[in-house]
């Protein structure tokens, strides 16, 4: 049993896909292995760890990130409903700067998404009661979060829905600042 990482057109962001062992009782499936993700290049500290519970579908969380030494990567995983997923690389030293990966997540695809520090990260669920794991690389740091605006010209995402639920903080998070 094997997780198969699989990289992605963003720089560093990296899809998932969990090899499960299955019988009579369901499955089973290994989310995190220090030397899997070694041997993939990816080098995360698990830090903490977050469940996001959604209500309703088309609730939009995001785009969040942390900045300085508070600079946060992210494992995400739906455990529950389905979400899509998106990561906007911030870096910008980074080759893929300013662009956008969305992927769907959801049990039934059996994946996740590794998203390193220096990127925005948010997701739109597509179905109610969508529940996303976070195993996060650094802890949240109240006064190092910041936001930019989910539907940002600049990244031109193209979201499968427009949202009907989001929080007052995340509509007025800005525009990012080139």
């Amino acid at each position: 049993m094997a997780m198969r990482f699989t990289e992605t057109p963003l720089s560093g962001v990296v899809v998932i896909a969990l090899d499960a062992v299955e019988d009579e009782r369901g499955f089973f499936a290994r989310t995190f292995c220090d030397d899997e993700f070694s041997r993939a290049g990816i080098v995360m500290q698990p830090r903490q760890m977050n469940v996001s519970h959604n209500i309703e579908a088309l609730t939009l969380r995001g785009l969040h990130y942390q900045t300085g030494d508070h600079g946060e990567s992210k494992l995400v995983q739906c455990l529950r409903g389905r979400i899509f997923d998106v990561a906007v690389d911030l870096r910008r030293d980074s080759p893929t700067y300013r662009r956008w990966f969305g992927i769907e997540l959801s049990p039934a695809l059996r994946r996740m998404i590794f998203i390193p520090e220096g990127c925005a990260h948010g997701f739109l669920t597509l179905e109610p009661s969508s529940d996303v794991f976070y195993v996060m690389g650094h802890p949240f740091v109240p006064e190092a979060g910041r936001g930019v605006r989910w539907n940002d010209p600049a990244f031109g995402i193209a979201w499968p829905a427009p949202p009907r639920v989001i929080s007052p903080r995340d509509e007025s998070h800005p525009d990012h600042e080139p």
